[in-house]
């Protein structure tokens, strides 16, 4: 056996029912049937939930009752005892542009008290609440690769074009695939019990079971795969505060790799997880290893995600393909009709044999197997020859639904050539097919050597090691000791600063809301970017977070001017503390001239800009330790300030913005806010793309 609990899984438990849902309209229709049935709870926990998301569609009238927000409201109205908890991962400022702006006004203020909307803020630095979990009255479950929210939605037939696959502000988005698993029984009341576990770190709230159902709110329009069968959850936690580092899917994902005997079959957005990679790899190696059939999208979404993700799954690719010597690994993309860039793969399913199905939240990635929360199921055949072929039945639909035949087609032709890849490449010849993915990184990156550690961190990443990225072992020498003596000092006096502000007599004067109300006198005056920029030099100094100071500049001075000061002040901040880490360090990093340390500074000379943009958008560490170790790094001063104005310019208009809007709305509730804040939207995405095309261009010259 394969699951064994406490080592890749936390627990094992029955589930008397068991589906695979297969892309959006069969997730988000079911869930509508089992929410609809809801009596006593509904816990929804996600990586982003929207409450525009359109549950079901086609139909207008249909549509505008089955909006996330509409259908949670009506639906407590209708059942008195019911309560909804909704917990959303409170994301990073990478991510301001793609989020809906005031989440919680959206699904907790505007719906009914009983509709109880939370942002989970309890993780360690970089890392994400990744999980993706909806509980019915703890005794139906969906968990997989779904979020409740934009981008999602679509049909098993993938069209280039559908009008019904646009996103709240009715622009089209590209074909999305994607798998979710729905269980009943005891594996859903564990997994009710994990939100509420999660739920508590969150809100220091102790939610209470609610009573058994009489009737399973199973819905009717889906046949169970499976019943009655044990399933395995697996689990990935990081280390934070007083909880214990989890790494159960990281061990399943090895030993499902390992074990293997004739097919391994994989589903998954990212594949960067350099143990999955050496497992692969070993087993690729082996004489009498198994056929790997990966299928991946063709590229990120964004130019962000195209040039970390996808360059650093170029390296893992390339070991892969080198490591096998018997020809028994192959990479496709899924494409259509009409679809230049493929179909977006975000499931994350892994076949083996007939013997093990994992479906889930977590990639292959380093982050997934020890940084992100995450949350798969697995399931096990032990030798049961209906659950066997159940197993190989979601895997021939997938691979069916890919080639553009249908899964019987792909079981005989498996059957017939007696192996998977063969199969595969036999029925490659529709419009309706899978693609080799024939990985390629760009020049530019490639002299970047874009580091793992840093994009796809497996750990929170500290300070140390974010100094480590930026001087490389050339330039430690025997007395280097020197140079970290002295950024060590900047750093403890910067963090004594914090201390005295925090638990000393002055945290009780520079409150939140003593500085709000002095800076709000300043309004109008000719003091006022002085005390902001005050403020935020002093606040860096703090280790106040930059993004509450921003919020409070758009709170103070409104949306235009907020902006323009927040932004001032986070570069005239960012600069201060780089020269703060220039003067620990650069001096002792002058002094070598050696012909190492002329070959790092003029790869840093050429894409530091580029360095800068990464950090700014990926968050690693907090502002100001970002800034104290670019000072001490190779980074020209040019080439830091640039991207560090370029970097920060969405997510401070995003932030001060929508502050500004918080406020308008919490005095004058008005559909002009709303449509002001279309029209924002609609700016910044102008900005955005602006931005990108500069750098884009930037990265062709230097290529």
């Amino acid at each position: 056996m394969i699951l064994s609990e406490g080592h890749n899984c936390w627990r094992i438990a029955r589930a008397e029912r068991m589906s695979w849902l297969i892309d959006g309209e069969d997730y988000f229709k079911a869930l509508v049937q089992a929410a609809s049935q809801a009596r006593r709870s509904l816990y929804i926990c996600g990586w982003d939930i929207d409450s525009q998301t359109l549950l079901r569609r086609g139909d207008r009238a249909m549509e505008m009752t089955h909006r996330l927000d509409v259908f949670l409201d009506r639906l407590v109205r209708r059942r008195p005892r019911l309560h909804v908890h909704i917990l959303c991962w409170d994301f990073a400022m990478i991510y301001a542009l793609e989020r809906e702006p005031l989440p919680v006004f959206k699904l907790g203020w505007r719906t009914h008290r009983r509709v109880h909307f939370k942002m989970d803020h309890m993780h360690p630095t970089g890392a994400s609440q990744h999980q993706k979990i909806v509980v019915v009255d703890d005794s139906v479950a969906f968990l997989g690769g779904f979020d409740i929210t934009k981008w999602r939605w679509d049909t098993s037939e993938h069209k280039a074009e559908d009008p019904r696959r646009i996103d709240p502000a009715g622009a089209p988005y590209p074909p999305f695939h994607d798998v979710q698993v729905m269980v009943q029984g005891p594996v859903a009341q564990a997994c009710a019990n994990l939100f509420r576990q999660r739920w508590q770190w969150a809100t220091d709230e102790v939610l209470t079971p609610p009573p058994e159902p009489h009737n399973a709110p199973w819905p009717s329009d889906f046949q169970p795969n499976f019943q009655g069968v044990p399933v395995g959850i697996a689990r990935t936690l990081p280390t934070y505060k007083d909880r214990q580092e989890v790494r159960e899917v990281e061990a399943l994902a090895l030993d499902a790799i390992s074990t293997a005997q004739r097919q391994l079959y994989i589903e998954n957005q990212y594949f960067t997880s350099h143990a999955a990679a050496h497992a692969l790899s070993e087993r690729l190696q082996q004489s009498d290893g198994p056929e790997v059939v990966l299928v991946l999208p063709l590229q990120g979404p964004d130019w962000l995600e195209q040039s970390t993700m996808d360059a650093l799954r170029h390296g893992v690719l390339q070991h892969l393909e080198e490591a096998d010597r018997f020809g028994r690994f192959k990479v496709y993309y899924p494409v259509g009709p009409d679809l230049d860039k493929g179909i977006n793969v975000h499931s994350k399913v892994m076949v083996v044999d007939d013997q093990l199905l994992r479906i889930g939240s977590a990639n292959l990635s380093n982050r997934s197997m020890g940084l992100d929360s995450e949350l798969d199921l697995a399931l096990e055949s032990r030798s049961e020859a209906t659950v066997a072929q159940g197993i190989l039945k979601l895997r021939h639909r997938l691979l069916g639904e890919h080639l553009g035949v249908e899964p019987n087609e792909v079981a005989d032709r498996v059957a017939q050539k007696g192996s998977l890849i063969k199969a595969v490449e036999s029925l490659r010849n529709g419009s309706r097919t899978l693609e080799p993915l024939r990985t390629k990184i760009s020049p530019w990156l490639k002299v970047l050597d874009v580091d793992s550690q840093l994009l796809d961190p497996e750990e929170p990443v500290r300070l140390d090691k974010l100094i480590q990225h930026f001087l490389p072992d050339e330039i430690k020498k025997p007395d280097g000791w020197r140079r970290w003596l002295k950024l060590a000092l900047v750093v403890a006096a910067a963090f004594g600063l914090a201390a005295f502000w925090r638990w000393g007599p002055l945290g009780e004067v520079l409150t939140p809301q003593t500085i709000g109300e002095w800076l709000f006198s300043l309004q109008g005056t000719i003091f006022a970017p002085l005390a902001v920029w005050g403020g935020f030099v002093v606040g860096s100094l703090l280790m106040l977070p930059v993004v509450l100071l921003i919020g409070v500049s758009g709170l103070i001075f409104g949306p235009w001017w907020g902006a323009i000061y927040a932004l001032s002040g986070a570069v005239l901040s960012a600069v201060t503390t780089y020269l703060l880490g220039s003067l620990a360090g650069r001096k002792t990093v002058r002094r070598w001239s050696g012909s190492g340390i002329n070959k790092v500074s003029k790869k840093m000379a050429q894409h530091g800009l580029v360095t800068v943009l990464l950090l700014r958008v990926v968050p690693v560490a907090p502002f100001t330790l970002i800034n104290l170790a670019a000072g001490a790094s190779h980074l020209r001063f040019t080439q830091y300030f640039l991207g560090t104005l370029m970097g920060m310019i969405p997510g401070t208009l995003a932030i001060t913005v929508f502050a500004d809007r918080v406020h308008s709305i919490w005095r004058d509730p008005h559909w002009e806010d709303l449509a002001v804040a279309g029209g924002v939207l609609i700016a910044l995405g102008l900005v955005t793309w602006l931005l990108k095309r500069t750098l884009n261009q930037k990265h062709q010259k230097n290529s």
